[in-house]
C-alpha cells in the first residue's frame, strides 16, 4: 500500500507521500471505516434466513414476508437521501457514528419484536442506516484514502459488505438448528457498537475539515501520515483544486454540497454517470440471479433442500471475487474492469436465457450462473462504489454520493418489485435476454461517458469528465 503505483508528481495523492506510520493508519482508518459496509450486507443478508423462523413465529401471510424484507431497501431510500446534507454539515465522523447508533437500535426493534408491526419498525431504522452508509462510507474513504491505492482502499467497502452478507449468512446457518432467530439479529449488535467506539477514535476528513475553513483541524490529521512538508503541498493542492473547479468556499457548518451545485453545468457530469451506473448496477439483475440461486443449484442435482448452505456458497464465492477485484483496481483501471465486467455478465445472463428457454443442463445452467456472479463481483460490482468516492469535486463529494446511493437503492426496489410479474408475463428466457441488453447498452455507456479515475485528482477528472460530455468549465 506504501508503494506508488506510479511516477506521478509528488502532489498527486491528498497525503502525498506518506511515511511507514502513515500508512499504518489510513489501514486502520480504513478498516474502521468499513465497518460501516460490513453492517450493509450482514442486516441485508440476516434476514433471509431469520425469515425462514419469524414467519412461523408470527403466522406471517406473504404479503408481509415479502414487506419485512422490501422495507429496508425504502429505509434506505431515505437514509442514502438524507445523508449528503448531514456529512456536509456536521462532518463524516459523526454522521458514521451516529449510523452506528442507529444500526443497533434497529437491530434491538427486531431482535426483540413481539409481533409484524415492531419487526417491520426494527427493519425501517436498519434500513436508514443500511442506506446512511451506503453514501457515507464511499465518500470518507475517497477522501482519506492517497490517490496511488485509492481504489483498493474504496473497493474495501464493497469487500466488507460482501463478508457481511457472508457472515450473516454463516449466523443464519448457526442459529438454524435451534430455529432461535433472535440470537441471529443480536450477533449484529456487536459490530454496531464497535462502528461507534471506532468514530470516538477515527479523525474527521480533511477535506471535510479544509472545505469549511478548519485548515489547523485538517493539518493535524495530515501530519500524522505525511512526509514532512507534505501537509503544505496537500493544503496548496486543495486550496488550487477550488479556485479551478469554480467552488465557493463555505463557512462552517452550511453545508457545502447542495442539489443546486450538483445541477451546475461543470458539475452535472459527474451526478449522470455516478446516477446511470447507480441503476445500470441494479438493471442488470444482479438481484435477481441470486434470487435464482437456489433453485438452479437444485436443478443441477446439488441438493437444495438446505438454502442457507448454499447461501453461504455463493457468499464465499463473491469475497472471493472481491478481493481479486481489489488487487487488480489500482492496476488495470477502473474503465478496463467495468468494461470486462459488463461484457461477461452480457454474455453469461444471455446464455442463461437461452439455458432457460430451450432447456438445457441444468448443470449449464449452474455454469452460467457463477460466470455471471464472478463478472459482477470482479468489475461493477466495486467499482461502482469507487467511482461514487472519486467522481465528484470535494465540495460536492458528499451531496454527489447520497445521489447516486439514493438511485442505487430506489433501483433495487424497482427490480425487486416487477422481477416476478415479468417472469410471469414473458418468461425466465426473454426476462434474462433483457438484462443482457442492458449489460450491452452499459458498455456502450462507459466506453463513451465514463472516465478513468485511476491515480487522478478531483480537477482532472472533472476535465476529463467535461470533456466527454461537451460541459463548459464552470
Amino acid at each position: 500500500m506504501s508503494e506508488p503505483l506510479n511516477t506521478r508528481p509528488r502532489e498527486e495523492s491528498h497525503f502525498v507521500h506518506l511515511t511507514p506510520q502513515g500508512v499504518h493508519r489510513v489501514r486502520r482508518w480504513a478498516m474502521a471505516i468499513t465497518l460501516g459496509s460490513f453492517l450493509f450486507g450482514f442486516d441485508t443478508g440476516i434476514i433471509s434466513g431469520a425469515l425462514l423462523f419469524i414467519r412461523e413465529d408470527f403466522g406471517l401471510d406473504s404479503f408481509e414476508q415479502s414487506s419485512v424484507v422490501s422495507v429496508l431497501l425504502l429505509g434506505a431510500v431515505v437514509g442514502a437521501l438524507a445523508s449528503g446534507r448531514i456529512a456536509d454539515r456536521y462532518g463524516r465522523r459523526p454522521l458514521l457514528a451516529g449510523l452506528g447508533v442507529l444500526f443497533f437500535l434497529g437491530i434491538v426493534l427486531a431482535a426483540a419484536a413481539t409481533g409484524y408491526w415492531m419487526l417491520l419498525l426494527g427493519r425501517i431504522v436498519m434500513g436508514l442506516a443500511v442506506g446512511g452508509v451506503s453514501a457515507t462510507v464511499p465518500t470518507y474513504l475517497g477522501e482519506m484514502a492517497p490517490a496511488q491505492v485509492r481504489g483498493r482502499v474504496l473497493s474495501l467497502n464493497q469487500l466488507l459488505i460482501s463478508t457481511g452478507l457472508l457472515v450473516s449468512y454463516l449466523v443464519n446457518w448457526a442459529f438454524s438448528g435451534s430455529e432461535n432467530w433472535r440470537g441471529m439479529f443480536w450477533i449484529g449488535g456487536i459490530p454496531s457498537a464497535l462502528l461507534v467506539l471506532a468514530c470516538l477514535w477515527l479523525p474527521e476528513s480533511p477535506v471535510w475539515s479544509l472545505t469549511h475553513g478548519k485548515t489547523d483541524q485538517a493539518r493535524r490529521t495530515l501530519d500524522k501520515v505525511t512526509e514532512p512538508g507534505g501537509t503544505d503541498l496537500v493544503v496548496a493542492r486543495f486550496g488550487r483544486t477550488g479556485r479551478e473547479g469554480g467552488q465557493r468556499r463555505e463557512e462552517p457548518g452550511s453545508g457545502s454540497g447542495n442539489l443546486k451545485a450538483l445541477l451546475a453545468p461543470a458539475v452535472r457530469p459527474a451526478l449522470l454517470v455516478g446516477v446511470i451506473l447507480a441503476a445500470l448496477q441494479q438493471f442488470s439483475g444482479i438481484n435477481t440471479i441470486l434470487y435464482y440461486a437456489p433453485t438452479i443449484m437444485g436443478q443441477a442435482g446439488l441438493s437444495a433442500s438446505n438454502a442457507i448452505f448454499y447461501s453461504v456458497f455463493i457468499g464465499v464465492i463473491n469475497v472471493i471475487i472481491t478481493v481479486v477485484a481489489l488487487n487488480l483496481v489500482d492496476r488495470l483501471g477502473r474503465r478496463p474492469l467495468l468494461l470486462f465486467s459488463l461484457a461477461a455478465m452480457a454474455v453469461s445472463i444471455a446464455l442463461l436465457g437461452v439455458a432457460f428457454a430451450v432447456g438445457l443442463p441444468p448443470v449449464l445452467m449452474l455454469i452460467f450462473m457463477m460466470l455471471y456472479i464472478i463478472g459482477f463481483g470482479v468489475g461493477l460490482g466495486p467499482v461502482f462504489w469507487v467511482l461514487l468516492g472519486e467522481l465528484f469535486p470535494p465540495a460536492q463529494r458528499a451531496e454527489g454520493s447520497s445521489a447516486g446511493a439514493t438511485v442505487n437503492w430506489l433501483s433495487n426496489f424497482v427490480v425487486s418489485l416487477v422481477f416476478l410479474p415479468l417472469i410471469s408475463a414473458i418468461g425466465e428466457g426473454p426476462t434474462f435476454w433483457i438484462f443482457a441488453v442492458i449489460c450491452v447498452l452499459g458498455v456502450g455507456f462507459v466506453a463513451r461517458f465514463v472516465p478513468e479515475t485511476r491515480s487522478r485528482h478531483a480537477d482532472e477528472v472533472g476535465a476529463d469528465l467535461r470533456r466527454r460530455w461537451n460541459a463548459p468549465t464552470a
